[in-house]
Order: structure tokens, then sequence, then C-alpha cells
């Protein structure tokens, strides 16, 4: 009885994990309705004002948190920079003195 439970509970928690997994972006590279595709630096921006675009994105669906239309890892990279920037990345920790 206690291995059934412990395999039904693994068995859900790994439905659960499984279905946040992310799928394939298939507009990787493929430029937008005014022909442009977002690298480094757009990530960057949109990373460093995501907290508003994400308060924006709840209240109008032509809003989005991330582009679609973008080429990849540089536009991750940057994207990833700016939210570190925005909420402080781990320096805040690092910086606290012991006393």
């Amino acid at each position: 009885m206690k291995a059934a439970l412990i395999v039904t509970t693994a068995t859900v928690c790994l439905t659960l994990l499984a279905g946040c997994a992310p799928g394939p972006n298939q507009l990787i590279d493929s430029p937008d309705e005014q022909g442009k595709v977002a690298g480094f630096w757009k990530g960057l921006w949109h990373g460093f004002i995501v907290l508003f675009t994400l308060i924006g994105s709840l209240f109008s669906d032509k809003v989005q948190v991330y582009e679609v239309h973008n080429n990849g890892g540089l536009y991750n990279l940057g994207f990833v920079f700016g939210v570190m920037m925005f909420f402080g990345g781990g320096g805040g920790g690092a910086a606290r003195h012991s006393r």
C-alpha cells in the first residue's frame, strides 16, 4: 500500500513538472510584422522592463512579456541580463556585511 502511494505521488509530480516544460519556439529567426528580429539589445531592454510588461499583460492581450520573433540564444542572454539588472541579480546578498 505504501509503495503504491509513493509511485502514484511520484507519477503525479513528474506529470505536473513535464507540463511546465517549455516547447520549441517555431518563430526563432523569423521577422515580425515590421520585418525585424529581436537580438541581444532588445532582449536586454525586454528583461529590464519585465515587471511593467507583466503588469500590462494582465490587462491587455496585445502586451506580451517575451518576444517570440528573436534570434535565439543572444536574445535569451540579453533578457536574463536585463532581469538581473532590474531585480539586482545576486549582488545584493554579496554586498551585505556581517556584524
